[in-house]
């Protein structure tokens, strides 16, 4: 994986997504991401719930991350979805999550999991990027702001 916008399915980019609760806005990610992978969506939310039950992956800064494991899978596979309003992932912080980047990887190759997480981390960690993920607009802006600092973030 060299660009983190290779990892992310168009049709699972969502801009604006409402969710009552944590349950719900996984639900929503999960069954968009399963669809654009060809995987079955249960399969997927119980991965991801189950990865969720060990600790929460609510970042901090409005940012989760959550992520599993999943069978079928030959490279990692991404969604992002923007929640309005936020959603509380059991944040660091305690600061509700409005920008959330799903991540899948193959369940027999864990260094490409813990490569693909690392980048997509480093991704969100930036002040800058978070504000332009928060500020773009559909689904066209979303992608424009993945593609433009993987073209320039060499670490």
């Amino acid at each position: 994986m060299t660009d983190l916008i290779e990892v992310l399915a168009p049709s699972a980019i969502l801009p604006k997504v409402h969710a009552s609760s944590k349950r719900q806005a996984l639900q929503t990610v999960c069954d968009a991401l399963a669809e654009a992978a060809g995987l079955d969506a249960r399969s997927v939310f119980d991965a991801v719930q189950l990865r969720e039950r060990l600790a929460g992956t609510g970042m901090g800064e409005g940012v989760a991350i959550p992520h599993a494991r999943a069978a079928g899978l030959k490279h990692p596979i991404g969604a992002f979805a923007r929640f309005d309003p936020p959603v509380d992932f059991d944040s660091l912080d305690g600061r509700p999550c409005d920008l959330v980047f799903l991540l899948l990887a193959p369940a027999d190759r864990g260094a490409d999991h813990l490569k693909a997480l690392a980048k997509v981390s480093r991704f969100l960690r930036k002040p800058e990027v978070r504000e332009r993920l928060r500020n773009a607009r559909g689904q066209d802006g979303l992608i424009a702001v993945f593609e433009q600092p993987s073209k320039s973030d060499a670490a």
